[in-house]
């Protein structure tokens, strides 16, 4: 063997003067031999370089900075499996508490020592849970009544998250959805109550939409779905979508009825890890009594050393989300909370009001009700401009920014917008560096001299509709 083959083999090569830095990395059939550790991370870590500038993405809702010992902690579960509770019994334990503290946030009236609720990889599997829930009891129910159940429906506004898509095509049920409109930003109560019937399994109102950053009016909806059950003796519930919301409203706005302290509201889905602010992979489910959490949902094996009984759709799962999210709770309390989510809000605040104050665009929405918000181009400017917001998005990518440009729900889907999320981690000198990135893409994109081909394609698009710009 020369001495260069056993260099390889030994690993000692330099990263940068080795075989596999010649080659593409694999994408169809494992390597025939093994790569020294060096060079397998280097060839992962070359693949993710150019996308990670995680606190220039403002698209995303995800948590992308947590402090060191939070970073240290979960780094030094990443191997703990939650849902073995033999092995690591303490971790049941703290995610208890944790569902105990989320809860109390939202008012809950349960007396027991354990609130009743679950733990979900993300706000997704979370809002699965609460929406089966609704489905097993109004099952039940029509069950016990001796009344059919074969055709159960949910009813919600058109600016929903997919799961519910997901969650209405998986178990079958029929979604029936309210059209946001330009007059209805929001889940039209009125409209919302028209579509229900005593097949609705509940109705679902978010705090903190994802397309908008807006709230629907839980309130006013509890008021009108209590005299509308109490009017057909029907008995149809809350479940409030908080994926966002769920730590916002707590800690900026805590004499808002939004959650528990509403009879109708039943179940409450939210997600750690957008500003419960720990790293992906954690949502929290809480229902208003452990007799709205049907036992059909809890599932025991004893394989693994001892009884365990688990709700939720996936089995084993990360416990460094959760040791995160108990280490936020102790390390920053409600105040710490509150202060961060309070400079989310003002900065937020101060990119509203600079995009509003621009010629060219207009906010959706006056005022802010989250730390996000979402703007168009004026209408009278986008008569005669050359360019779209999927242009100045393109812009914006090149000075490492990611800004979201996309289209609304239906009936308003002709509208283009643009989202900015502030999370932690958003500084205002950042937020002063992204003004400055949007001045001087908007003044390279009004010195063109022909438009753009997203431009041509909504000119395509509004042709077909009747309205003809030229420029």
């Amino acid at each position: 063997m020369n001495q260069k083959t056993k260099t390889q083999q030994s690993g000692a090569t330099a990263v940068f003067g080795s075989a596999e830095m010649k080659q593409s990395a694999p994408a169809e059939t494992l390597p025939l031999g093994m790569t020294p550790p060096e060079i397998a991370y280097q060839i992962v870590k070359d693949e993710t370089f150019p996308q990670t500038q995680p606190r220039l993405n403002l698209a995303t809702f995800v948590t992308t900075y947590m402090d060191d010992y939070a970073t240290r902690l979960m780094n030094e579960a990443v191997g703990i499996n939650y849902i073995d509770e033999t092995e690591y019994p303490r971790v049941a334990v703290m995610c208890g508490r944790c569902i105990n503290m989320v809860a109390n946030l939202w008012h809950s009236p349960e007396k027991s020592e354990w609130k009743t609720g679950a733990v979900g990889i993300g706000s997704s599997e979370a809002c699965m849970l609460g929406g089966v829930a609704a489905w097993l009891r109004w099952r039940d129910r029509r069950k016990a009544e001796g009344k059919p159940f074969d055709k159960p429906n949910l009813v919600m506004s058109t600016a929903y998250q997919v799961v519910w898509e997901k969650f209405c095509q998986l178990w079958q049920i029929e979604m029936r959805t309210v059209p946001i409109t330009h007059k209805n930003p929001t889940l039209d109560i009125d409209a919302a109550i028209k579509m229900c019937d005593e097949n609705t399994i509940c109705i679902v109102p978010i705090a903190g939409v994802t397309w908008t950053g807006m709230n629907d009016d839980i309130e006013g909806l509890n008021s009108a779905l209590e005299a509308y059950n109490k009017k057909t003796g029907y008995d149809i519930p809350i479940h409030v979508d908080a994926a966002s919301g769920g730590f916002i409203l707590p800690f900026l706005k805590p004499d808002k009825k939004w959650d528990f302290r509403l009879k109708c509201v039943k179940s409450i889905s939210t997600s750690g890890h957008k500003y419960g602010l720990v790293y992906p992979g954690l949502g929290w489910v809480v229902w208003r009594d452990k007799e709205y959490l049907p036992k059909e949902m809890s599932f025991g094996v004893n394989y693994l050393g001892a009884n365990i009984t688990q709700v939720g759709l996936n089995f084993s799962r990360p416990a460094a989300q959760i040791l995160g999210q108990y280490y936020n709770f102790i390390r920053l309390g409600y105040e710490g909370y509150k202060q961060i989510h309070e400079n989310s809000m003002a900065i937020a605040q101060y990119c509203h009001d600079a995009i509003g104050q621009m010629h060219c665009f207009c906010n959706y929405s006056k005022e802010l009700e989250n730390p996000l918000f979402i703007w168009s181009l004026d209408s009278e400017y986008d008569k005669t401009a050359k360019w779209t917001l999927f242009d100045l998005q393109d812009k914006l990518m090149q000075s490492g920014w990611m800004v979201p440009a996309y289209t609304m729900p239906k009936n308003i889907e002709d509208m283009v917008v643009m989202r900015i999320v502030v999370r932690q981690g958003m500084s205002r000198d950042m937020a002063d560096m992204l003004m400055g990135d949007i001045i001087n893409a908007v003044a390279e994109l009004e010195k063109l001299e022909y438009p753009t081909p997203s431009r041509i394609a909504c000119q395509k698009q509004q042709q077909q509709k009747g309205k003809v710009y030229t420029h």
